[in-house]
């Protein structure tokens, strides 16, 4: 048991991170509610904890290789016990926006790159291959478990609980850290500043054009955000095309300097010849596809079972947790499989399970939740992800020396982001598009009054919001319409619900069977 108290600790620390990216999805509503704000200012505070991850990455990364691993570890744990308590004490949006967006966010980019080089640098062979199944296991518990503690913990006691107990964590991580026994040259070698501004900015235009594309559109506006009172959208185009394109040309940009640096024999923030090890850039690529599924499933199942089917934060978590299950059995398993199948054969298993577990929750998707559909697709879900998980740590780190691990670790923490970024906004924009358009042809095809389907389709134009559809017959009423042209326009709004769900889910199918392509150039050998 000495031997793994290394990988338990970070284990510990990975969940707390990957943790609080989906532990308040089910809990939005009551916190709009505790901290008197808006639900947008709520999906603000959540769009930009992702935001931070993803800009600073990959410098979190250097300063590991800067400062050594374990100082760069212990601030980091720090930093993110200090965002945790101020977020479990908050009064109101702006405190929770600075302890868990900014603060955990800042701390998480220090932790995450120094776990996945902390396992390269404590474990050799076989154990570091366990090692790193059990860190890739904890993350995809984590995001599925989010649902359900932030259910129980919201219906029982208090969001504000996780945070508190995040807190206590975090304590007991950095008093059990002090025993790790590691030895390290920190790189003395000043971080290239315009390096750091270029990723940074590249990235968080890429992220945050991503992640808005769902409010604003992508080409074009479904509504456009304001500057001064003055509503932008150059040339009638969306500002999240401008975002996407502005932010690969900083990369790029920032790319072409490395590869400067790097002729020049000075150090880069990041060494992109990396990219050209056709192992690690193939896990890299899977690790994403990866993310953009999860986060696309946990997009779209809370809000068919909380929207749709009318369910509650806690049973939400419930309804999640055959996958929460499937993906800690699939995990283990996979660490055995090893010993017989090679790590690419093991990750297209995987992916075939998403694939399954995609177009199952498809059939799945009824008005009522009846049957056994929902629950196979959870599982098949989360066996793909338990397999995965099994194994892009162990590839992604073993294609590099132990040097370059805290590197690695980076980049993968950043195609993380990317890829959870990417399967909100995609599927979340396409659901939006998708219920829009679907509500005002029913609408049109409605035996409503022709002045009342002409006013509705008017003010739908700009797009439909998603909300419980108990809540749409309240508000019918409340604005003096019958019984009957409530319960017409509720119906109506819960069809267009259910096409969107499915369109949606069909270009989750779709997303799934191309990732599979990304898989042709991962080892086929056993790696150790």
């Amino acid at each position: 048991m000495k031997k793994w108290s290394v990988v338990i600790v970070l284990a510990v620390a990975q969940f707390v991170m990957v943790l609080d990216g989906t532990v308040m999805n089910v809990s939005i509503s009551t916190v709009v509610k505790d901290l008197g704000t808006t639900v947008a200012s709520l999906q603000a505070a959540i769009t930009f904890y992702t935001l931070t991850m993803a800009a600073l990455m990959l410098i979190g990364a250097k300063l590991c290789s800067k400062w050594g691993l374990m100082k760069a570890f212990t601030i980091g744990s720090v930093i993110y016990g200090i965002g945790s308590l101020i977020t479990a004490l908050s009064p109101g949006i702006a405190s929770l926006f600075l302890g868990w967006s900014i603060i955990e966010g800042l701390g998480a980019v220090l932790v995450i790159p120094a776990v996945a080089a902390l396992i390269a640098v404590s474990y050799k062979g076989k154990d570091r291959v366990i090692a790193y199944t059990i860190i890739g296991g904890i993350s995809g518990v984590a995001a599925a478990a989010g649902p359900l503690i932030g259910g129980f913990m919201t219906t029982y006691l208090s969001w504000r609980y996780v945070f508190g107990i995040e807190f206590v964590i975090m304590i007991f991580v950095l008093l059990s850290s002090r025993k790790f026994k590691v030895t390290e040259k920190p790189d003395k070698s000043p971080i290239d500043i315009p390096s750091a501004i270029l990723s940074s900015v590249g990235l968080i235009m890429l992220v945050y054009g991503m992640l808005q594309s769902k409010t604003w559109g992508w080409i074009t506006p479904i509504s456009k955000p304001t500057i001064f009172g003055q509503e932008i959208a150059p040339f009638g185009i969306s500002i999240v095309a401008f975002l996407i394109i502005a932010g690969i040309i900083t990369l790029k940009l920032f790319y072409d300097r490395q590869i400067k640096l790097m002729d020049a024999k000075k150090d880069p923030l990041l060494d992109v010849t990396l990219f050209r090890i056709p192992e690690l850039r193939s896990g890299l690529l899977v690790l994403m596809s990866q993310y953009v599924v999860t986060a696309a499933t946990f997009f779209i199942v809370p809000i068919y079972l909380q929207m749709v089917i009318g369910l509650d934060a806690l049973q939400t978590g419930i309804r999640i947790l055959p996958l929460s299950a499937a993906l800690i059995i699939f995990s283990m398993l996979g660490s055995k499989l090893i010993q017989k199948y090679s790590p690419k054969q093991i990750v297209i298993y995987g992916q075939i399970m998403l694939l399954a577990g995609a177009i199952t929750l498809l059939a799945a998707i009824d008005p009522e939740l009846t049957g056994y559909a929902f629950s196979i697709a959870m599982i098949f879900v989360g066996a793909g992800l338990g397999l995965l998980a099994s194994q892009i740590g162990n590839i992604n780190m073993s294609a590099v020396s132990v040097d370059k691990a805290s590197q690695v670790g980076g980049m993968s923490g950043t195609f993380q982001n990317l890829g959870s970024s990417l399967g909100t906004a995609l599927i979340g924009s396409i659901l939006v598009v998708a219920l829009t358009s679907g509500f005002i042809a029913n609408i049109s095809q409605s035996t409503l009054p022709t002045d009342m389907k002409n006013y509705i389709t008017e003010h739908s134009q700009t797009g439909v919001a998603i909300i419980p559809v108990q809540e749409l017959s309240q508000y019918a009423l409340s604005k003096g319409l019958s019984q009957t042209e409530a319960t017409e326009i509720t119906d109506i709004y819960k069809t267009s619900q259910l096409q969107g769900l499915k369109e949606s889910i069909f270009y989750l199918v779709a997303i799934a069977a191309l990732s599979l392509l990304l898989s042709r150039k991962l080892p086929s050998k056993i790696l150790s």
